[in-house]
């Protein structure tokens, strides 16, 4: 505006036409960026259709110029000025053009990167969404396992011990409910998830009687640490199908959870006889579910780790806090 205004002044129009050359001028060319602008947030050009958009450019240039010509000759009064106006229209439209396509291209990359984040934000609440229901997935194939273990077990004990199948039907429910409200929360402290823990063993210990010996060590400071709820039940299970089911007498079942380098880490322990089980495979939907949970989390694979150690076979899940 103020170029537009030095260069009549020098042209020799006195600065009232000078000032009013240049707020109308400007002013219309505004109102046609602001309409080209518009024009691109609903019609964001794709490929060819950029010279779609070029030729938009061109008829809002001339529309501009048409305008312009027409208030100012209006407000102005002088035939002068109307010469002059058509002798400068070549610079004029070369202005008006380049200062709607340099706005166009504004407009352009604005929208565009603002159509790939919007994009993106899908793309990651989708993959969201899809982690979530797989997240909840492995939650809710876990229950039918346990439930049908815990179910037989009580069957079994209802002709002989009724009390211990009342008492197991009781702990079973205390179980499940814990399990419908944790699931509205992904994270807990690993005090929760002992405290859940136990009343699994507890079932367990029902099952199983005396040969069920289990062991849990941890301090002050993992108890505070955070871990994806309903983690460790399929830690045990597993330890306990390898460490009873394959083996004869007392068996001691041991978790130790420590703190390295800000990450959580939990160690299973089970005795397993080498003629009649097979952990080396880490097979079985317990450490499966594990290890995919935590990849879903973290995006890792290195976070479950197996191996045997003469007749113990050891789980290590390692929880990054973040």
């Amino acid at each position: 505006m103020l170029a537009n205004y030095l260069v009549l002044l020098y042209t020799g129009f006195q600065w009232k036409t000078a000032v009013i050359d240049s707020i109308v001028t400007n002013s219309i060319l505004v109102a046609g960026c602001l309409v080209l602008a518009t024009i691109i947030r609903y019609y964001l050009p794709k490929n060819s259709d950029y010279f779609n958009l070029i030729g938009i450019g061109f008829v809002i240039t001339l529309i501009w110029l048409f305008l312009s010509r027409s208030v100012l000759v209006y407000v102005s009064g002088m035939e002068e000025y109307n010469h002059f106006f058509t002798k400068s229209f070549p610079i004029r439209f070369t202005y008006g053009l380049l200062m709607i396509g340099f706005m166009g291209l504004l407009c352009v990359l604005w929208y565009t990167q603002q159509d790939q984040k919007e994009n993106e934000k899908r793309r990651i609440e989708a993959e969201q969404l899809t982690k979530e229901a797989e997240l909840f997935k492995l939650r809710q194939q876990l229950q039918p396992h346990f439930l049908f273990n815990s179910l037989n077990s009580i069957s079994a004990l209802v002709g002989t011990r009724p009390d211990e199948a009342r008492k197991m039907i009781q702990q079973l429910s205390d179980f499940l409910r814990g399990t419908l409200k944790r699931e509205e929360h992904q994270w807990i402290t690993l005090k929760e998830e002992l405290q859940y823990l136990q009343l699994y063993l507890e079932i367990e210990q029902v099952r199983f009687g005396n040969r069920l010996t289990t062991k849990i060590e941890s301090d002050d400071k993992t108890c505070e640490m955070k871990i994806p709820a309903l983690l460790l039940q399929p830690l045990v299970e597993n330890a306990i199908k390898f460490g009873l089911y394959d083996t004869t007498g007392e068996t001691l079942i041991i978790l130790h959870a420590s703190a390295v380098d800000n990450v959580l880490q939990i160690t299973v322990q089970n005795p397993f006889d080498p003629e009649t089980s097979s952990p080396k495979q880490g097979t079985g939907f317990g450490l499966s579910s594990v290890q995919r949970r935590l990849y879903l989390l973290f995006g890792r694979n290195d976070l479950v780790n197996t191996k045997a150690d003469n007749n113990l076979f050891i789980t290590t899940v390692k929880i990054p806090q973040t």
